[in-house]
């Protein structure tokens, strides 16, 4: 029987982001209360009859198996394992995945009855957690493929307290110690680490789960990338990231019934000469042991990006968190930076 404390915190925390829209089975999680939540929990998700139900986050994931589709989840942690309970929509969307979800009970569709799926990973098959710049997401990861989850927070202090609850739980399960490490000599303690690249800062949890933080290099890099998006526009030493945010970029949808728009994932980056959206491969980097190959795409790919000299005016919505924000720049023939972009396709 949870604590009162407990109760109240999971029904505070049971809130779905006011800008994502989600299938009639979660709202009706979402609209569950105090013990009423907890009892549904235990009647419904539960694999276990003594597990606690610790911890509760409304987040978009994503999963290895199935890197394009972003779907909204209801995450719950408990002493045994993270349940994924799904929006329904993700089980239509990407067909060729089918056999990824066994969707045995397809009769229910035409009925009232709602059907969610469940995706579980057991604490005890859970391996290393990395945490992503800025805390904007984490990608949790177990075994195999089909055990690789992001959860795209898109805000530093949920993913900050999920990681807090998820150490928290982990520390309640009894693992046999890793054995001593054997005495290394001098020649294997210093010649392996002649890599010529920074590990990413580590910290091993006593479950032995590992928790994986970026390093500076990795803002180094992007500071890098970013310049070579911009054609040698600007000296690399001077080129700071003031801002990554992962945002949506909104695209108004004509022509139909109401004022609808659909929101597309992008990576927002600002410096101190332009603004940047990159679409960036969430789930797939650092590379997982059992990857045979590199992934498909890289980690970045440049979708828009604008000088800052060029923005005329910035109309900011007065709606509630989240932010919208609309940049308007001024058309500015032969500058803009991205027919720059193209001039190494088409020779000099």
């Amino acid at each position: 029987y949870p604590s009162e404390f407990l109760v109240q915190k999971i029904t505070e925390e049971n809130q779905i982001p006011v800008h994502l829209h989600v299938s009639v089975s979660l709202q009706y999680v979402a609209g569950l209360k105090g013990s009423a939540l907890v009892e549904f929990f235990h009647g419904n998700i539960a694999e276990v009859e003594n597990e606690e139900l610790r911890h509760l986050m409304w987040s978009s994931v994503l999963f290895y198996k199935t890197p394009n589709v972003e779907v909204m989840a209801c995450v719950l942690l408990s002493t045994k394992a993270i349940y994924f309970l799904l929006d329904d929509s993700f089980v239509h969307a990407d067909e060729h995945q089918s056999d990824f979800w066994n969707k045995e009970n397809s009769d229910c569709e035409n009925s009232s009855f709602h059907l969610s799926c469940c995706f579980v990973l057991k604490l005890n098959d859970l391996q290393s957690v990395n945490v992503g710049l800025f805390d904007q997401y984490f990608r949790i990861t177990g075994h195999s493929a089909d055990h690789i989850v992001t959860c795209l927070t898109r805000d530093s202090y949920s993913t900050h307290t999920f990681i807090q609850q998820l150490m928290a739980v982990l520390s309640l399960l009894a693992r046999t110690p890793s054995p001593e490490p054997a005495d290394k000599d001098f020649y294997s303690e210093f010649g392996s680490k002649n890599t010529g690249k920074m590990e990413n800062y580590e910290l091993i949890h006593s479950s032995r789960v590992k928790f994986i933080y970026p390093n500076e290099e990795e803002i180094g890099d992007l500071a890098f990338l970013v310049a070579e998006k911009m054609d040698g526009l600007t000296n690399l030493p001077s080129l700071n990231i003031l801002l990554y945010v992962l945002a949506f970029q909104v695209n108004h949808v004509e022509g139909s019934a109401q004022n609808t728009s659909s929101l597309q994932p992008k990576t927002l980056i600002l410096t101190s000469s332009d603004l940047f959206l990159f679409d960036e491969d969430y789930i797939s980097y650092p590379l997982p042991e059992f990857a045979k190959e590199p992934p498909k795409r890289d980690k970045y790919q440049l979708a828009d990006g604008r000088r800052i000299r060029d923005l005329d005016r910035v109309l900011m919505g007065y709606q509630t968190y989240p932010q919208a924000l609309t940049f308007v720049f001024d058309d500015v023939q032969d500058q803009d930076l991205m027919q720059n972009l193209t001039l190494d396709h088409f020779g000099e």
